[in-house]
């Protein structure tokens, strides 16, 4: 939140527009999932207090939510990349690493 706090402030203070891009639309969406899974992970899936930490089903879509959160931030900054350096060789030297570990990650 606070990388978000900075870009929009300098964005503001450079007169530029927001969420033009769809490197800042698919960040915002990444921040915003992410944001909202942590309040429904707190809230509702806490292991001491939450209000339904034994469903099954919401736990599921906490987990599923979480890996759409991170294929969202992935492509985020594949896209920031592209925009400032649409250099091939730079493109697969970032990506690959990306699908070759992304199995892992979203286990």
């Amino acid at each position: 939140m606070g990388g978000l706090y900075a870009i929009y402030s300098n964005k503001e203070k450079l007169g530029r527009p927001h969420l033009t891009s769809n490197h800042s639309l698919f960040g915002a969406a990444a921040a915003a999932s992410c944001l909202g899974l942590g309040i429904v992970g707190s809230v509702v899936l806490h292991p001491d207090f939450g209000l339904d930490k034994t469903n099954k089903t919401i736990r599921f879509a906490h987990k599923m939510g979480a890996r759409v959160t991170l294929a969202l931030a992935w492509t985020a900054a594949f896209s920031g990349l592209y925009q400032m350096s649409p250099s091939t060789s730079v493109l697969i030297a970032f990506g690959a690493p990306l699908l070759v570990f992304a199995p892992l990650a979203l286990m």
